[in-house]
Parts: structure tokens; sequence; C-alpha cells
């Protein structure tokens, strides 16, 4: 098994993912301190232990030809550090949908890929941290997680979630467990984002996602 100081560049990425979480303001919310306390701490156990990296097959998706524009337009954002060590790796990422059923339309604008993840490639129980890339102008259908705390950093491009405020490079989306949310891109740019998952090991190893319609409107209202 490889390990993170026998690629260095992984090391130097998983550094500038830990910055981020020291450095990106909590805007006074306690909840959200405390999720960049935990996924600080999670990458810090990987670069002193010197954590396990698993070989994985690189592979793209349609969207991935939207990378070097997201990456590009990142590098003139405040995350331009983490955007460099990002180039250094992205050769090997394995891009990827992780559902069993994806919508219509949707193959072609969007695609995560992990970086920390129970499988890898560097191997944590406690914490995955990885990429989502969403082409212009895609709407990214209502989910939820059940048992995680998800945040997104957004390294280029801008998003909306649930019409509520737009996030730019070096934002900070939060989603408590459970938290039922839709994400927006704008139509003129890709948007490269940074997502963080915590919770319980048995969640993140079998963490299921499926796409919700929403609550139906009844009497003329909408349900709570």
């Amino acid at each position: 098994m490889t390990r993170l100081n026998e690629l260095p560049d992984w090391g130097y990425l998983l550094r500038e993912m830990y910055e981020l979480y020291r450095f990106l303001p909590s805007g006074g919310s306690l909840p959200i301190r405390a999720h960049q306390r935990r996924v600080r701490e999670d990458i810090n156990k990987l670069l002193k232990a010197n954590a396990d990296l698993r070989p994985i097959e690189a592979a793209a998706k349609p969207v991935t030809a939207h990378l070097r524009r997201a990456l590009d337009e990142g590098l003139s954002s405040p995350n331009v550090r983490m955007v460099r060590a990002l180039e250094a790796v992205c050769g090997t990422l394995s891009w990827q949908y992780g559902y069993d059923k994806i919508p219509r339309g949707l193959e072609r604008s969007f695609a995560f890929a992990e970086i920390v993840a129970p499988g890898g490639p560097v191997i944590s129980e406690t914490v995955i941290l990885g990429l989502v890339l969403f082409a212009p102008g895609c709407t990214y259908p209502a989910h939820a997680h059940d048992g995680i705390t998800e945040s997104y950093i957004t390294l280029s491009g801008a998003v909306s979630e649930n019409n509520q405020g737009v996030y730019a490079p070096g934002s900070l989306i939060f989603n408590p467990p459970g938290h039922r949310h839709r994400i927006t891109v704008s139509d003129r740019e890709p948007s490269l984002l940074l997502y963080a998952w915590t919770g319980p090991s048995e969640k993140l190893a079998n963490q299921k996602m499926i796409f919700s319609r929403g609550p139906r409107k009844t009497g003329g209202g909408a349900a709570g």
C-alpha cells in the first residue's frame, strides 16, 4: 500500500484543504464552526498518520470537458492555492455519479470525485472529502443525506442552494443531516466545489442519496 509521503502532491492537497477549513469564517454559527473543527481534526489525523493511498483507476464523465475552464477560473479566485494543488492530481481522479439511476440530462452536467473516503484514494473512515463539478446551467435535484453533515466550498463559478443566496468562490454552504437541498448553477460558467461529509463511520461507508420531488401542495398552500 502506498503512503501519503510517497506521493507528496496528495499531502499538499490535504494541507490546502486543512487551511480552508481553518481560515474560512463561520459567520458566528456554532454548528458550522464545530463542523469546520471536525473536518480539520480528521485531516490532521490523516497527515500525522501518513495515511494509506489506494490506487484507483482514473475515469472521466461528459461534464469533465468543463474541468479545465473551472480550474482556470479558480486560479483568479481566493482559492488559488487549493486549485493549484488540485491541478497536480486531477489527471488521476475517478469521476462518478454515485446513483443507481441518474435523472435524464444530469449525466452530462454533473459528476463527483472522491479524494478522501473509505474506498480511497486517501483512506479514511471518519471523513469524506471530494470535488463536485457542475456544467453551466445545471440544476442538481433536491436530495438529503441521512446522518451526514455536509459542507461545500465554492472553488470556482457560482451556485445557489434552494434559491437562497448566491455562493461565489470562497463561500461555504452548510447542510445539517437530513436537510433537503437543491443546487442551481450560473448559465455562463461551470462550478467546481469542494465538499466534506462528517458523520458516523457506518453512514459514511454506506451513504445512499435519493432525489426527491419535495412536499406536495395541498389546499392551495405549500406543505411544511
